[in-house]
């Protein structure tokens, strides 16, 4: 199998195996425990925020560990916002997990205002300034897409928005790269450790000094109330590694994901034609390729190529079980044959030029079989 499917998960990096191992194997022990064992444990764990935060540009106290992005964006959302009426500012571009809970909010009596992004997946400050109102109270936007590959202006986008809770899911970006949390100036920041090479089950929500945040778990006096329950030392220990190798290694990942990005696009712009690209055409997420081919379906599209050993998705691998069309793409103004015909390519660093061009060639040929069954122009 060749795995086009990076952008829903890594495989733990060979770092993240060898810091877990020993609290994998060794005696078990409770952080929150007062006797030696605990000690140890807590030691680990604090050990691991402090380098965390260093490695995100944060104090260790803003660092709150979860479960994973969805727990983190979940957290900030309905932690930030407070009781309705009110303002909640987003856009539908976002992953399903900051877009349902924001439906749920509205259900709940808050006004919902979605941006809509630009025909290559942004979204513009003026677009964010005309859209508030003293009503306003939380403002959600993600950092990097994780269907396009845009990278937003967060920095831009906060100024418009300066004294209002700032939420940022930013699942596709660390890791991928650098991130300095108080320059960005957010309120909250989410992360992911499965998405950089570490281990599933873990994340982090980064919280403002300065921020307010209502809890939704209750129950014990970890991580200061605001996420409560025993922390699992394995696998902080682990998403710490796989951050500290993810960025050692970036300038050579990013050099090599872009030049496989590339590769892939001139060969199946050539052999695969008409194929458009969704997305920015520079400056996005150099592992993420979005492309549409017209006379194809995505769902037919990825069922054919997985046959042939070809792993990609139609979106989110949270919202793709459906192989329902992009919202995404959707939401960027693109005509229907563009989001029905797109499927999403994303790269790990493991990938070769080969791997690439093997792809390259089945997908071409899947494309001209479904085509001509299709018996639709394209």
């Amino acid at each position: 199998m060749i795995d086009l499917d990076a952008s829903a998960t890594l495989a733990p990096r060979p770092e993240v195996w060898e810091a877990m191992q020993p609290w994998l194997t060794g005696p078990a022990a409770n952080p929150s425990s007062a006797h030696a064992l605990g000690r140890r444990a807590r030691t680990a764990l604090e050990e691991s925020r402090e380098e965390l935060a260093a490695l995100l540009g944060a104090f260790p106290d803003e660092i709150v560990f979860t479960s994973g992005a969805t727990e983190s964006n979940n957290l900030a959302l309905f932690g930030l916002v407070g009781q309705p009426p009110g303002q909640i500012i987003s856009s539908r571009i976002e992953h399903p997990c900051v877009v349902e809970p924001i439906e749920e909010l509205a259900r709940r009596g808050f006004d919902v205002v979605w941006l809509p992004p630009t025909p290559d997946g942004f979204i513009v400050p003026q677009r964010l300034s005309e859209a508030l109102t003293p009503q306003t109270r939380l403002v959600s936007i993600m950092l990097t897409n994780h269907e396009t590959g845009a990278i937003q202006d967060i920095a831009a986008l906060r100024s418009v928005a300066a004294d209002l809770a700032f939420h940022c899911d930013a699942a596709q970006a660390v890791g991928k790269m650098p991130i300095d949390f108080h320059q960005l100036g957010v309120s909250t920041l989410s992360l992911s450790g499965h998405k950089f090479g570490g281990p599933p089950g873990i994340g982090a929500l980064l919280l403002h000094r300065c921020v307010t945040l209502q809890p939704m778990l209750f129950g014990g006096p970890q991580q200061r109330g605001r996420r409560p329950g025993t922390e699992p030392v394995a696998l902080i220990v682990g998403m710490t590694a796989a951050l500290r190798a993810a960025l050692n290694a970036h300038e050579r990942e990013q050099q090599h994901l872009a030049a496989l990005r590339q590769q892939l696009w001139d060969q199946l712009s050539r052999s695969a034609a008409p194929v458009f690209l969704n997305g920015p055409p520079t400056g996005g997420s150099p592992g993420i390729l979005n492309l549409s081919f017209p006379g194809c379906r995505s769902d037919t599209l990825l069922m054919a190529l997985d046959l042939e050993g070809v792993c990609v998705s139609t979106g989110s691998a949270c919202s793709s079980g459906s192989l329902l069309p992009s919202a995404v793409l959707r939401s960027m103004g693109l005509p229907e044959e563009r989001w029905r015909s797109a499927i999403r390519l994303s790269l790990s660093p493991t990938l070769t030029p080969e791997h690439v061009n093997t792809a390259s060639r089945i997908i071409a040929q899947v494309v001209s079989r479904l085509r001509s069954l299709s018996k639709i122009e394209p």
